[in-house]
């Protein structure tokens, strides 16, 4: 009797156990994937948040309290602030062309052309600052003249796509279930076939300026280079807002030695 009822159960399991998802009834095209990213990150030009993260600062770990704000044209600025007390620990600005990084903790500054080593002074991670700001939005890149493929994930309910273009190669996960255009985790390659740099995105809620567009309130950035990684939550998080030019201008104190024995003018990056 128990082995009757035992079966029974198992039957049941397997009959109405959860079901694979169904893919859509249009398959999404590489096109649409560049013509959607495309017009989420027109839609979405500007941000300012306060954000708890976990990441590298002057070489060591750290994990706090972090303001930030970012608008397209190379423009972001970040301010580290302590745990104990809150005063700042370091803060960078890159105004569109250059950047100013000062570690006020180290005495120290750095400057130089606004570019992926501007992220770096700051967080370890190489990032053209509009990349930074659109992959913390949920926007990343999409590598130019994309060709590839697309593959519904039946257990995952979401799209997988595999591009190839000029700056390498490029991986994508979408969900665009329910009208959203949500990209959950994509990597980047170099034409060496190695690792950019690579972002997993969750908690997708609408903040405020975002409209009905819901944007990721929990972030990870991965960098290979010296294993570098971000994690980034989102405590407070407005979209779109009118940032004025002179937020994103930063001067160091006078006087102040390079950090890490770097020339405090760093000279332009290599093509």
């Amino acid at each position: 009797m128990n082995r009757a009822w035992l079966l029974g159960v198992l039957a049941a399991a397997a009959c109405c156990g959860p079901k694979p998802n169904k893919p859509p009834s249009n398959d999404i095209t590489v096109q649409q994937i560049v013509d959607n990213t495309a017009k989420a990150r027109n839609e979405l030009a500007s941000f300012r948040g306060d954000s708890t993260m976990d990441y590298w600062l002057s070489g060591q770990r750290a994990k706090g309290e972090v303001l930030v704000m970012g608008m397209n044209g190379k423009r972001v600025r970040f301010a580290a602030l302590s745990p104990a007390g809150g005063a700042t620990l370091a803060e960078m600005a890159c105004d569109g062309t250059n950047f100013v990084y000062v570690d006020y903790q180290n005495n120290c500054s750095l400057s130089g052309p606004c570019d992926a080593r501007s992220i770096a002074s700051f967080f370890g991670i190489a990032l053209e600052p509009d990349d930074f700001l659109h992959l913390a939005l949920g926007t990343p890149p999409i590598v130019s003249n994309a060709k590839g493929t697309t593959k519904w994930d039946v257990d995952r309910g979401v799209w997988k796509a595999e591009l190839s273009g000029t700056e390498g190669t490029q991986t994508l996960t979408i969900d665009n279930r329910e009208g959203r255009w949500e990209v959950l985790e994509t990597e980047l390659k170099g034409t060496d076939g190695k690792v950019r740099w690579s972002v997993k995105n969750t908690d997708f809620e609408k903040v405020e300026g975002s409209g009905e567009r819901r944007v990721p309130k929990k972030t990870q950035f991965k960098s290979p280079v010296g294993n570098q990684d971000l994690l980034v939550e989102w405590q407070e998080l407005v979209v779109n807002e009118q940032l004025a030019q002179p937020k994103f201008t930063l001067a160091a104190p006078a006087g102040l030695a390079a950090c890490g024995g770097q020339p405090t003018q760093l000279p332009p990056a290599k093509p």
